[in-house]
């Protein structure tokens, strides 16, 4: 369990410093252009991956279903809002903004497939993320 969470801390690292490269990237071109190099240079590691042994092709590939394949157009809008916000918000509050929205669509995620736990305990974890961050922009004002 402890490499799950060093696993996930580590990602969220990841994330942060990826959308800081982008935001960067984007001021000097503009969202969609960090974007799409973004993508570029990922789609390229893949295909290192690829060559070097890792299976890229999922098993039962025709069983898919068609909605399972979305995650990569809202990939794109998600890296080319974040590259965006970051050059306009900052990293800190740009990461508040979207811990917020993964913890709410989590939350609705996580019932509408009936996953057991609190409701409450989430919806008080959720409601605890935004009172983080009204604190935190009060204290900068």
């Amino acid at each position: 369990m402890s490499l799950m969470i060093f696993f996930a801390l580590l990602a969220g690292v990841l994330v942060g410093s990826s959308r800081s490269v982008n935001g960067r990237l984007a001021l000097t071109t503009s969202a969609l252009m960090a974007s799409f190099w973004n993508h570029a240079v990922g789609f390229g590691a893949l295909v290192l991956a690829g060559l070097a042994g890792f299976s890229l092709w999922p098993e039962g590939v025709g069983a898919i279903p068609l909605w399972a394949w979305v995650g990569g157009p809202l990939g794109v809008v998600f890296i080319a809002s974040g590259s965006w916000l970051v050059a306009r918000l900052g990293a800190v509050v740009t990461a508040m903004m979207v811990i917020a929205g993964q913890m709410v669509s989590g939350v609705v995620i996580d019932l509408i497939r009936g996953l057991p736990g609190s409701g409450m305990m989430r919806l008080a974890g959720v409601l605890l993320i935004i009172a983080g961050m009204v604190i935190a922009q009060g204290r900068k004002r």
